[in-house]
């Protein structure tokens, strides 16, 4: 572990850390008579203005003290601790960003650095309004289903304007009052009693347990079946902490997992523990970052960002669905919040879960040198039985022209709905078809910005790129030849199979389950109620659906286009559709109905179909972990990627050939490149790639900084380093 800091209180010249992509710390001077810990929230000015930052440390002594400006104010918020400032430093170097950079993402809520002002809230009056229309309805709704909020925050729970809100209160229907927002959080309680654990949650509960209590660091990679009670475990993790009056941190990989995972905190604990995400709103955010600085939270479940929280007392992280490829952050600070939340563990001393039924192969392989503990549940909870897997060769039995849906798999789903259950169709592409041509001269619709194909979205009558967020409406011509009436829709997207499933099916519920559809948590909690209460026969989903989900009553699911994920030549796309797929697949037969799975593939004899088929995931794992280390590539040896972009695309071709010609050239040492990259043109930016590759020996970050060092580029032209590459695109 890293030296700690000293924590003597810093008087005069002292260092300060802004949230700015700067080369590192200015210094500033305390007034005379004043003194501040390390890690206090400051205000000092910066040219013109007034800017937030953090004591990092005793000032540096490169200007004079003459010229030094002084420190503004000393905010009234507890300072940093010194884990998560050693932890700032270390992101910083490992994934060669600027240090500020990093510490804006610890503080990426400025408003939560102010003095908080009472905050109005609304909870429902005594009458309701004569004439009720739909959106009032929602909004009493929302009031039912928890504590009073501000007009911002209801309305978007209940999906209205806020004018609603702020109608019915002038009205007299719902009340205002004032409230303090530093008032105590709900608070869970850890010795409410949960569901009876088997033995082998049992077991593993010990394990946990006995870590956390311990307050030491170490790693666990907590490897369950689907279904076999995961998080039953680790919530006893959690519990633990509470008992020891510390902090806990679940992150999860997508907010709409955390529907029915709310639902199943709150039985257990009680309360529902702070979520931290991008779907609050801004006051909420606030709110929650004041709240867990100050102590007042004891649990935050929320997505990546949540690592970057300033905990006073954490006692444990758990990192569920710990394989999932969500947690890579591909803009800004480039990292993988799974590799981080061991360092933060690492730095803070206390243990880390990686849960997982299909661990990532870096976790398979730490678990096998020791590296990292390993409980396991192999069966799934209270009896309940794994499904069977079908491969279905579409050469074999293909569907019917125009259809994707194969025979058998639409032969066991109709028998599933006459026994009254449900069904499960996947197909990760959103929208209607993945590509749009003309039937007269060939023409393809690309995005402007990007070299993708524009995707027809039906629903929404238009054309969306899904890279840049481009949309335009669905033309009547060709815009390459004139033609009228030409263009045709290639290939299925959700939509499109929506459209079959009626066709085939009618009369049943079936709902499509996207991004597009579950915009934010209240439309997931939504949808899992309807699934529950079985006012869907058939979900239609992408890989939003594949994952975290329990529907007692589906038994039947069916993988439209298993193959999907394996063109490319990304080296982890074995290791990617394996994951994906397995956790389809655990999504039937979790209660007392059998499961059966159907993955329809043109590669029946692919390793990945044949392992899964099998149930054989130690025969994969062992299989792909045995290529990487003949290739030398992760977790036998260490990759870093260098991508150039700039709105010219001779500029940035030229700074990449420049970088080729500067690459290092050792023994242990490989750079391949510059290429285009796969996605040549995104966002009006061109882009190239060139890429690292070193033995596991090799401190890979040091390569990498004295390689960029050696070449200038103009301002236009942007370069990136992505250590531990995920995405080759």
């Amino acid at each position: 572990m890293a030296e700690t800091r000293s924590t003597e209180l810093l008087t005069g010249r002292v260092s300060v850390l802004l949230p700015l992509p700067l080369s590192g710390a200015y210094d500033y001077l305390l007034p005379d008579g004043e003194s501040a810990a390390p890690g206090a929230l400051v205000r000092v000015p910066l040219g013109t203005r007034a800017v937030f930052g953090v004591l990092w440390g005793p000032g540096s002594g490169a200007v004079e003290a003459s010229r030094l400006k002084p420190v503004g104010a000393v905010l009234e918020l507890p300072p940093l601790g010194d884990p998560l400032r050693r932890f700032v430093d270390w992101v910083a170097s490992y994934t060669l960003a600027p240090p500020g950079a990093v510490l804006r993402m610890v503080l990426s809520v400025p408003a939560a650095l102010e003095p908080p002002r009472p905050q109005t809230v609304y909870l429902a009056g005594t009458e309701r309004p004569k004439r009720m229309t739909p959106h009032r309805e929602r909004v009493f709704a929302a009031l039912a289903e928890g504590p009073p909020r501000p007009a911002a925050e209801l309305a978007r729970e209940a999906g209205v304007g806020t004018g609603v809100v702020h109608a019915l209160a002038k009205d007299g229907f719902l009340r205002s009052i004032q409230v303090d927002p530093s008032a105590p959080w709900p608070s869970p309680d850890p010795d409410r009693p949960g569901p009876l654990l088997s033995p082998e949650q049992a077991a593993a509960t010990e394990t946990l347990n006995r870590q956390v209590a311990a307050r030491a660091f170490a790693v666990t990679a907590l490897d369950g079946v689907t279904g076999s009670g995961k998080t039953e475990v680790y919530f006893e993790a959690v519990a633990e902490a509470l008992r020891g009056g510390r902090q806990a941190l679940v992150l999860l990989p997508e907010i709409a997992l955390g529907a029915q995972w709310l639902a199943r905190f709150e039985d257990r604990f009680g309360a529902r523990p702070a979520e931290w995400h991008s779907d609050l709103t801004g006051a909420r955010r606030r709110d929650t970052w004041r709240a867990v600085a100050q102590g007042r939270v004891s649990v935050v479940v929320g997505a990546r960002s949540a690592l970057f929280l300033p905990y006073p007392d954490l006692g444990v992280i758990v990192v569920d669905e710990e394989h999932d490829g969500s947690y890579k952050q591909e803009d800004g600070v480039i990292y993988n919040a799974r590799d981080m939340a061991v360092v933060r563990a690492r730095l803070s001393d206390i243990p880390v879960a990686l849960v997982s039924a299909t661990p990532s192969l870096e976790t398979e392989h730490n678990v096998a040198t020791g590296r990292y503990s390993h409980v396991q549940l192999p069966k799934r909870h209270g009896g309940a039985k794994l499904p069977t897997v079908s491969v279905v060769d579409m050469r074999a039995t293909p569907p019917a022209r125009g259809r994707w849906i194969s025979p058998p798999l639409a032969e066991a789903m109709g028998a599933a709905l006459e026994r009254a259950e449900q069904g499960l169709l996947f197909l990760n592409r959103r929208g209607y078809a993945p590509l749009t041509l003309c039937r007269a001269c060939g023409h393809r619709l690309q995005c402007d910005h990007c070299t993708a194909w524009l995707v027809e979205h039906r629903l929404s009558g238009e054309l969306r790129c899904h890279h840049c967020g481009f949309t335009a409406p669905l033309p009547s011509h060709c815009r390459a030849c004139g033609e009228a009436d030409s263009l045709v829709a290639c290939g299925p997207g959700v939509e499109r199979l929506a459209e079959e499933v009626a066709a085939l099916f009618p009369g049943r519920r079936a709902v499509v389950m996207a991004s597009d559809t579950v915009t934010g948590p209240r439309d997931a909690e939504a949808l899992v109620t309807a699934m529950l209460e079985h006012r869907i026969d058939i979900l239609i989903g992408t890989q939003m659906a594949a994952k975290g989900h329990h529907f007692p009553d589906l038994t039947v699911v069916g993988v439209i286009d298993a193959d999907l994920g394996l063109a490319g030549g990304d080296l982890r796309a074995g290791e990617r559709t394996y994951q994906l797929l397995s956790q389809v697949a655990g999504r039937a037969g979790r209660a007392a109905r059998p499961g059966h799975v159907f993955l329809q593939t043109y590669m029946p004899e692919h390793p990945v179909m044949k392992a899964i088929a099998a149930g054989d995931q130690a025969g994969f794992v062992a299989a792909e972990l045995a290529a990487r280390k003949d290739a030398g590539l992760p977790p036998f040896g260490r990759l870093a990627a260098v991508i150039v972009s700039g709105p010219d695309e001779a500029g940035a071709r030229a700074v990449a050939a420049a970088l080729g010609r500067a690459a290092p050239r050792r023994a242990g040492i490989e750079v391949l490149g510059p290429a285009p990259a796969p996605l040549a043109l995104l966002r009006g930016r061109y882009r190239y790639r060139l890429l690292l590759k070193t033995d596991r020996e090799t401190a890979i970050q040091g390569v990498a900084r004295r390689w960029l060092a050696t070449v200038s580029w103009p301002r236009a032209v942007r370069v990136q380093v992505d250590i531990d590459p995920y995405g080759f695109v």
